[in-house]
């Protein structure tokens, strides 16, 4: 677990980021376990209730579920719902500036597609 705290958001939204990056790539796969708290304030040297409370987060957007006893783990479907939230993000955080800055250089709807499809061909 190699996550770095960095950004101005409180440190349990980055972590719960963190763990919704790796709930997408597959890390924690759906029906496993991921860490417990105290598992994850131990390697990650914070405070525990900062760790619950990331963890808290993800049970309220549905992407964990706590097991009595055994701990929290990854539900069926939370894979596509971390993709589909990144994916509302990224139209809000990307495409809606690029389009606007697009627009004030007077480029057209055709040239910023050519434009984009030429980045995706150079990867």
């Amino acid at each position: 677990m190699n996550y770095s705290f960095t950004d101005d958001r409180p440190i349990f939204q980055q972590l719960a980021e963190y763990l919704k990056e790796d709930i997408m790539n597959g890390v924690y796969q759906e029906g496993s376990p991921i860490p417990s708290s105290t598992q994850l304030s131990v390697e990650l040297k914070i405070n525990p209730a900062t760790t619950m409370k990331a963890v808290n987060l993800l049970v309220e957007e549905g992407l964990v579920e706590k097991k009595r006893g055994i701990g929290m783990f990854v539900r069926t479907g939370a894979r596509e719902e971390v993709i589909m939230m990144k994916r509302k993000t990224f139209m809000k955080d990307h495409i809606r500036p690029l389009v606007k800055a697009a627009l004030s250089l007077r480029i057209t709807e055709e040239e910023l597609t050519h434009m984009v499809m030429g980045g995706f061909n150079e990867n």
